[in-house]
């Protein structure tokens, strides 16, 4: 059952990409360490703390020698649970980035431009 709701997680992050209109995923790819700072310095407050705590969590599972499933008890199951920690990671980061580049363009759309604030002195 978890490995077919991470197989669809992953069927629609690619739907999510291949939408038309929606950020591409070199676009998504270049956005994660603007997204990962907004979301550090508070400006993009969609990217909640808990959230990043969990994918800072995946990455160290993912890295760390030590596992829930050992690969060399058991082979497959070892390399799969790091797989699906990976897969989880990889299509939250891709949703998460897309969204990211949306609320970008928004904020973007809505910023006053430069200079247009300042008075005009005679």
């Amino acid at each position: 059952m978890v490995k077919a709701r991470r197989a669809a997680q992953a069927y629609k992050a690619y739907q999510d990409i291949s939408r038309p209109g929606s950020p591409g995923l070199g676009a998504r790819i270049r956005a994660l360490p603007r997204m990962l700072a907004g979301a550090m310095r508070g400006d993009y407050r969609e990217l909640g703390k808990g959230k990043l705590a969990l994918m800072g969590a995946a990455i160290l599972y993912i890295v760390s020698p030590v596992d829930v499933v050992p690969e060399a008890l058991f082979l497959a199951l070892g390399v799969v649970d790091d797989f699906g920690v990976f897969l989880w990671l990889a299509t939250s980061l891709l949703g998460e980035s897309g969204r990211y580049v949306d609320w970008e363009r928004r904020n973007l759309a809505l910023a006053p431009e430069p200079g247009a604030d300042r008075r005009r002195r005679i």
